[in-house]
């Protein structure tokens, strides 16, 4: 079992994609890659919207979120998203264990 944790930052005049850039550029990114329990933590743009950034945040346990949530990087992360003035929208899943359907595989390449 893994938690997804989509995040959506928003903002104005490219403040979401400097946000992103920061967070890679001074390792605070890869800090939080290297968290225990952390499976996977990467921005993604979507191509009709240029003031938006999706981070697609994975971890093993809500424990191993709760550690993150308590580590001075959330710090860092905070102090970011008030610098470049991002609104989020967050979205939780629990990955399905069972796998892919065999009525889905026909449709990956």
């Amino acid at each position: 079992m893994s938690i997804i944790v989509n995040i959506f930052y928003s903002g104005k005049n490219g403040n979401a994609r400097k946000f992103a850039k920061e967070m890679e550029n001074t390792g605070t990114a890869d800090l939080i890659r290297s968290e225990k329990g952390n499976e996977g933590y990467e921005y993604f743009f979507p191509m009709n919207d240029p003031e938006t950034v999706l981070l697609i945040d994975r971890w093993t346990d809500q424990k191993s979120i709760d550690a993150h949530h308590s580590s001075d990087m959330m710090k860092t992360i905070i102090r970011l998203r008030v610098k470049y003035d991002l609104h989020m929208k967050v979205e939780r899943f629990i990955s399905d264990e069972t796998g892919i359907p065999d009525a889905d595989v026909k449709f990956i390449r």
